[in-house]
């Protein structure tokens, strides 16, 4: 496998822009859409995303579990990718163009197609989310790697947050409902063949390692155990969910927080702004994880994106300016809270191999997932129903109790949240020396010899 070539790195990194450009809307514009336009009740929207999240809790790691034990001449990942790209392009269609018919229906309706895509997003995220760790063992060439990855994430999530303004421009689509309609109808065009095709030519180009699963290969509670028995992988799995619960707040409500609390309608050049300034930077920011470790470089970049967005919180109406200039300040932190814990993640895994003797992506990338989607979780679900518990109305002149919970939820709670992160995140252990001697033992133990825990070296493994 060329695991550094441009080729693989490329072909690996588009379904990341694919899934992204989709994920953008669901997450951002689709609550709004159903709220706003669709005339759902907002707190039932918040409840519905809140529990499809739920729902992700058991579906994601059964996936992990069984990628883990698929064995097939397309390998365990790949027949997943592909398969699931074409089930989410179907969904996609039919989530972005309910009918115009009653509340009631539209909510049924709403609620059976989001949870349809949410399945179908486990069947392609965690296959290939657990193929990355396994292209490259190498500590620089995984950050790299995931650099790539999350840099073609970023790029998607620009290319989704213009969308809305291009199709507009293009098609002539207007501000009213009916012009919202032909707005989420022409993006679900473009968007439904892009996914299919970019996790296409992924399956085609990436090769994946032949694996020979052990005979204790069977998942139960003692397996887990092992997994929670992995203290590097708690500390970043419980930093990572505290920063990811206080990212997913601003993601929901940007566009309430930008058109209620500062009086604008640019919150798609504001999204821009913030997503330009991150992926401009992210090359940086691999640099200096090469230089001084991908967990100094990761806590860097957190507090930079603290920093800045601790002022919203401050801002008001009128406050444009300023909040521009805040939201560039904060986007440079920003791809390296993606990339950086991704390539940690990867080192993890790397540790419970040594332990247990197992390649185990899949498990470990279903917990991951349910930490990002309980976060996305609690994001949307409370945030919404926050907003509909003190009175939001839709399209309406908002009290000041709104207000200033939209400044709570949008700025202040995902300031602490970092904060903890960053405290958590100072306990990880494992460097960019004690990965080479992890590999090493590695190395060492499936030669059939006794090694010592590099974490813990009076422990003898093997």
């Amino acid at each position: 496998m060329q695991t550094e070539s441009i080729k693989t790195r490329l072909a690996y990194a588009l379904p990341a822009f694919a899934l992204a450009i989709i994920g953008i809307p669901v997450y951002v514009y689709i609550p709004k859409f159903y709220t706003d336009v669709v005339g759902i009740d907002i707190a039932t929207v918040g409840a519905l995303l809140f529990g499809v999240r739920l729902f992700d809790a058991v579906t994601d790691p059964l996936m992990g579990t069984l990628s883990d034990r698929t064995r097939s001449r397309f390998g365990r990942r790949r027949p997943y990718i592909l398969a699931g790209s074409i089930l989410i392009a179907v969904a996609l269609i039919f989530l972005f163009n309910p009918p115009v018919t009653s509340v009631a229906w539209s909510t049924v309706w709403f609620a059976f197609w989001i949870y349809a895509l949410f399945l179908f997003w486990t069947l392609v995220t965690i296959p290939y989310e657990s193929l990355g760790p396994e292209i490259t063992y190498d500590y620089n060439a995984r950050t790299a790697l995931f650099a790539w990855r999350d840099g073609f994430l970023i790029a998607g999530t620009l290319a989704a947050a213009a969308s809305p303004a291009l199709v507009q421009a293009i098609f002539q689509t207007g501000d009213d409902a009916t012009g919202q309609r032909s707005q989420f109808f022409w993006i679900s065009m473009i968007y439904a063949p892009l996914v299919v095709g970019m996790c296409g030519w992924c399956v085609r180009v990436v090769r994946e390692r032949e694996y020979v699963p052990s005979v204790a290969a069977a998942v139960g509670w003692r397996d887990l155990r092992t997994v929670f028995a992995n203290r590097p992988f708690m500390i970043l799995l419980a930093a990572y969910t505290i920063s990811a619960i206080g990212s997913n707040l601003p993601a929901t409500l940007i566009l309430y927080y930008v058109q209620y609390v500062l009086g604008s309608n640019q919150a798609d050049l504001f999204l821009l702004l913030y997503f330009v300034t991150g992926i401009l930077l992210l090359p940086v920011w691999v640099r200096l994880a090469r230089r001084f470790g991908r967990k100094e470089a990761w806590i860097a970049s957190m507090a930079v994106n603290t920093g800045a967005f601790m002022g919203v919180f401050f801002l008001g109406p009128g406050d444009t300016a300023i909040y521009a200039i805040l939201v560039v300040v904060s986007g440079i932190g920003f791809g390296a809270t993606l990339a950086l814990p991704s390539a940690i993640q990867a080192d993890v895994i790397d540790y419970d191999e040594l332990k247990t003797g197992r390649r185990r992506e899949g498990q470990y990338i279903g917990l991951w997932s349910i930490a990002k989607k309980m976060a996305a979780a609690i994001g949307v679900g409370v945030g919404l129903a926050v907003l509909g518990a003190v009175g939001y109305t839709p399209n309406a002149i908002q009290t000041d109790m709104v207000r200033l919970t939209l400044r709570i939820l949008y700025a202040l709670i995902p300031s602490v949240c970092n904060l903890l992160a960053i405290a958590i995140a100072v306990y990880y252990p494992i460097s960019g020396d004690m990965h080479s001697r992890i590999r090493a033992a590695i190395g060492r133990r499936q030669a059939g010899h006794a090694v010592a825990d590099p974490l813990k070296p009076a422990e003898t493994i093997g």
